[in-house]
């Protein structure tokens, strides 16, 4: 997994330069940030079980044909792999928000999302849904906190959505 420092690093060292003043200040707003980064990954870490369970819950209430024959967290093991899955969009997104750097998410997570998804018959409007539903719980979380740099926390979140979106699934 690359961080931001490494991706810009390895960037200049592929072409044999010196880092200039976009490569600087790209690793000042990284350094700039990082007190943040690891203030909103701890109140991450330390509530990851609520946040899944508050954001679950919310897509449910949403989208109640989920839960019933026939949609797809119908049967306890199909409702267990929702929440693994919702689980796994969470902790990855904390990698990619400490690290600031959403590379992992494509090596991690969505890098053959699609065809697990397809054989699964798996829709994706639920699971993006649970992801924007991931970044708002964090957001109210962070608030409370007084955590409010959202642009930073949307980033890995909005990176998922976009990806997933852009995908025929």
């Amino acid at each position: 997994m690359q961080d931001a420092i490494t991706s810009i690093l390895n960037k200049y060292d592929l072409t044999g330069q010196y880092l200039d003043n976009i490569a600087i200040n790209q690793l000042k707003e990284y350094f700039a940030t990082a007190t943040y980064r690891i203030k909103a990954t701890e109140i991450i870490n330390s509530q990851a079980s609520k946040i899944i369970k508050e954001a679950s819950k919310s897509l449910y209430e949403e989208q109640p044909e989920l839960l019933r024959p026939g949609g797809n967290s119908y049967t306890t093991r199909k409702y267990a792999a929702c929440l693994r899955d919702i689980e796994y969009y969470l902790r990855y997104a904390s990698y990619a928000l400490i690290a600031g750097n959403t590379n992992i998410l494509n090596e991690r997570v969505l890098n053959g999302l699609k065809d697990t998804y397809n054989s699964l018959s798996v829709p994706i409007a639920p699971t993006i849904r649970s992801i924007q539903l991931l970044e708002e719980v964090i957001e109210k979380k962070l608030e409370s906190n007084n955590l409010k740099k959202k642009n930073i926390i949307r980033e890995p979140f909005q990176f998922m959505i976009e990806s997933l979106s852009e995908q025929n699934l």
